[in-house]
């Protein structure tokens, strides 16, 4: 498919037809990547994506553990007073 580069103001822009914005899944965020002479269009990733998976996967392998080993202090062992 071809497509026109088009100015919008100081800059340069390609309009998406619709169809190949539902193709892709391309929302509103997107990001950029230029790869050689070609541009890549990808739908951003959300903020922390994929990260209840990874804790689940780290959990299911036994590896959610403490790095270091759990080190009392006084207020372990003394009574709080409210």
């Amino acid at each position: 498919m071809k497509a026109r580069i088009i100015p919008i103001g100081n800059s340069r822009g390609l309009r998406l037809p619709k169809t190949v914005l539902e193709q892709a899944g391309l929302v509103d965020d997107v990001e950029l990547e230029v790869r050689g002479n070609t541009v890549v269009i990808v739908a951003a990733r959300t903020t922390r994506a994929g990260w209840a998976e990874a804790a689940q996967a780290l959990h299911a392998a036994g590896s959610d553990r403490l790095l270091d080993p759990e080190t009392p202090t006084r207020f372990d062992e003394e009574e709080w007073d409210w």
